[in-house]
């Protein structure tokens, strides 16, 4: 039985320092969004690390998604494994054999804030974005993509996928560059 830590921040300038876990077995960090729980390398090796009988901490309830279902089906997941899951700032523990309605309330109450708590910091940024564009201030993020490579080799003879492998790059990408729409 191990004792595992699970830690996460938003962007690569936050830290973890809040987010005091005390001794653990093993820890797991990542420096992700939490809107969505599939495109979390660490949640996910954390989930496939996991034994029956362990223990997962997380520090507060939105370190661990910021999504309700994303939130519901993790514990799921932990719980069907036979792990028990344990939030310390809502100071809050899941497990299969727990079967505490007040503690499920809890969770769906503070999963549902934090849901909405992300939804709210999407509509301030793009209010702050419209406004920025407004004033000619926004351009948006800056090109990465270089037009004239992308050009350059479809006339050599490339196709596409050719091309997006060479350049580190997404088809779909090459085709807006093509098409002007980059």
């Amino acid at each position: 039985m191990s004792v595992v830590g699970y830690r996460r921040v938003s962007t690569v300038d936050q830290n973890f320092d809040r987010q005091d876990l005390g001794a653990v077995d093993k820890l797991f960090e990542e420096k992700l969004s939490g809107k969505n729980a599939k495109d979390r390398p660490a949640l996910n090796a954390m989930l496939d690390w996991v034994r029956e009988g362990d223990s997962v901490l997380v520090h507060s309830i939105d370190r661990l998604a910021r999504d309700l279902r994303d939130l519901q089906a993790i514990i799921q997941t932990l719980n069907d494994k036979g792990v028990s899951i344990t939030f310390r700032s809502e100071n809050l523990t899941f497990s299969a054999s727990s079967d505490d309605a007040f503690a499920k309330l809890q969770l769906q109450m503070m999963g549902a804030f934090a849901e909405f708590e992300r939804n709210i910091i999407r509509k301030r940024q793009a209010e702050g974005i419209a406004k920025a564009k407004a004033k000619g201030l926004y351009q948006g993020r800056p090109k990465t993509v270089d037009d004239a490579k992308v050009r350059e080799l479809k006339e050599s003879g490339m196709g596409a996928t050719a091309i997006a492998k060479e350049l580190g790059i997404g088809r779909a990408t090459v085709y807006k560059s093509l098409n002007g729409s980059q």
